[in-house]
């Protein structure tokens, strides 16, 4: 794989919020995004934003808890970001990346803007976690 990545653009943003009710007042009443996908079970509220996702994790959820303790006055809640990327074989494109001495998770199956399909996760030298977003999984 020849770096750099083909990026196509942003696929989905995370927020870690405290309440869905007053996230979704903002997101959904005022800039009129429409919830896509609502996994209860995970606390995960998946709003399309054009092109792109919104996902809304509960703090105090399961997958919320994951990202540590609510946010404090002045401190930062997203989670992470994800780019989608141009590149069918994500494996190679992480041996890629970890030729650059960074570090970087396995390629999985994720959920995002374009359906599921196989993503990998990083973290960029100021501790920001970002997930590259291989193309979407055929049609069924």
């Amino acid at each position: 794989m020849t770096l750099p990545v083909p990026i196509l653009g942003l696929d989905h943003v995370v927020l870690r919020v405290a309440d869905a009710e007053r996230a979704l007042k903002f997101y959904r009443d005022i800039l009129g995004c429409r919830i896509e996908r609502h996994r209860s079970e995970l606390g995960l509220i998946q709003l399309r934003a054009g092109s792109s996702l919104i996902d809304l994790v509960l703090v105090d959820s399961e997958l919320g808890r994951r990202g540590g303790g609510a946010v404090a006055a002045g401190g930062h809640n997203m989670d992470h970001f994800a780019l989608r990327v141009d590149v069918a074989d994500l494996a190679r494109l992480r041996a890629g990346i970890v030729a650059q001495g960074v570090a970087v998770g396995e390629p999985a199956r994720r959920y995002g803007a374009d359906g599921y399909g196989q993503s990998i996760y990083l973290t960029d030298p100021d501790g920001n976690t970002l997930e590259l977003k291989g193309p979407p999984e055929p049609a069924a």
